[in-house]
């Protein structure tokens, strides 16, 4: 019996196919991934629901996929007594299979976790992904595992496999006389939508940008005071964790700042939920992951989540869901050397709060200079939603919640 199995639900109308991983007749298990998909920051895999054997293949790279569109047609495998499986299919056919999965033993039957990447990598190295012993989680094939294989199988030098696995000319590199005038370096899909975004904001939203420094001194002597109690428990908290806390504080206080400007500009919609969106680099581009009902949760809930999320975002298995729904965003640029920066709002949401590495600085305490721990702050906000004294409160309270951190414990 012949079935076709289609598009599901990834949360979003259309995706574009940027993998197919496999061929016709090839023999699949259930959950083994058809194609790989991108959407708006995120690439999904699309998995099989059932075993079966590829018949036909509705989709090609490029194409652009909808709810309910045709991926493939199967030919479901049907099971007998002894637990084998029968082919539904003549012969011929039969014969044909049997001795393609004899040449093909424990390559597309068998289910081998690894990300969208690595696959990528194995093709283009011409060797079979189950034939890599794993190291990572649940025996997942990492980068590094590919590299090891390949380099163990070939006796090639770590240069050769760096020019293999970046698709460099090989000529090009040895010769050191050869003059390039152009190095074109394409953007990703998630830096391109990234782009659009951005340049629509920036045009489209008065952004008034405010900056502020925040005394974390007591703050950050009770975060390391804490992180060697929860060390044993694998835990470490954030200067971050404890300022999205203290952001979903100042939410509940200033509404306006967890709203939306309705379509047609003449009111603003508070969000019921405060969701707090945090800007996270990959290697693919920015992608923001979003903390749900900060406000119902505590310091040590924020932190494990925080940690997931930042996980499955530098690899690349973000779904729909965990970034949807946003009210407020954070961007941290606290693990480099730069000062104050103006970051652009992310819509529909209002406003952003940019957050840069605290340093030691002399703070008056009106009889002498004391050292004290600054943190620099940079509050980005809809003008046609937030005025000047909105924001300015908005920052004092937030520097009390930081300064007397021990209310937003909990």
């Amino acid at each position: 019996m012949s079935i076709k199995i289609k598009m599901p639900d990834i949360g979003i109308d259309q995706a574009e196919v940027i993998e197919v991983l496999i061929n016709v007749q090839d023999k699949i298990k259930k959950n083994q991934t058809l194609i790989v998909v991108e959407g708006q920051k995120a690439s999904i895999e699309i998995p099989c629901s059932t075993d079966g054997i590829i018949k036909k293949i509705h989709v090609k790279k490029g194409d652009i996929v909808k709810l309910n569109t045709s991926i493939i047609t199967l030919k479901k495998l049907k099971k007998i007594k002894n637990n084998t499986l029968n082919f539904i299919q003549d012969p011929l056919l039969q014969k044909k299979n049997i001795s393609q999965d004899l040449k093909k033993k424990n390559h597309t039957s068998i289910l081998v976790r690894s990300s969208p990447s690595v696959k990528r990598l194995c093709r283009k190295l011409n060797i079979s992904i189950t034939k890599i012993p794993g190291t990572g989680r649940k025996n997942r094939v990492l980068k590094e595992d590919v590299k090891k294989y390949f380099s163990s199988k070939t006796n090639i030098n770590k240069q050769d496999l760096y020019k293999k696995d970046f698709n460099i000319s090989k000529n090009l590199l040895h010769n050191n006389n050869v003059n390039i005038k152009k190095n074109n370096i394409f953007l990703s899909k998630i830096q391109k939508i990234s782009s659009e975004r951005f340049s629509k904001n920036w045009k489209e939203v008065p952004h008034v940008t405010q900056f502020d420094k925040v005394d974390i001194t007591k703050l950050d002597k009770f975060r390391n005071k804490i992180n060697k109690y929860f060390k044993y428990k694998n835990i470490k908290f954030t200067l971050l964790t404890f300022i999205i806390k203290a952001v979903a504080i100042n939410l509940l206080k200033f509404k306006n700042f967890n709203s939306i400007l309705h379509r047609k500009k003449d009111r603003i919609v508070i969000n019921k939920n405060i969701n707090i969106g945090i800007a996270v680099n990959t290697k693919n581009g920015i992608v923001v992951p979003v903390i749900k009902d900060v406000n119902k949760k505590n310091i040590k809930d924020i932190t494990e989540e925080l940690i997931y999320l930042s996980e499955k975002s530098r690899n690349n298995t973000l779904i729909m869901d965990d970034m949807s729904n946003g009210s407020f965003t954070i961007s941290s640029l606290g693990g480099f050397q730069v000062g104050s920066f103006t970051p652009i709002i992310n819509c529909p949401e209002v406003a952003i709060l940019g957050v840069s590495r605290s340093k030691i600085e002399p703070v008056w305490n009106k009889k002498s200079f004391i050292p004290r721990l600054l943190l620099p702050l940079s509050l980005s906000y809809d003008h046609r939603v937030i005025n000047g004294v909105d924001s300015a409160l908005f920052m004092q309270y937030l520097n009390k919640n930081l300064s007397n951190f021990y209310k937003i414990l909990f």
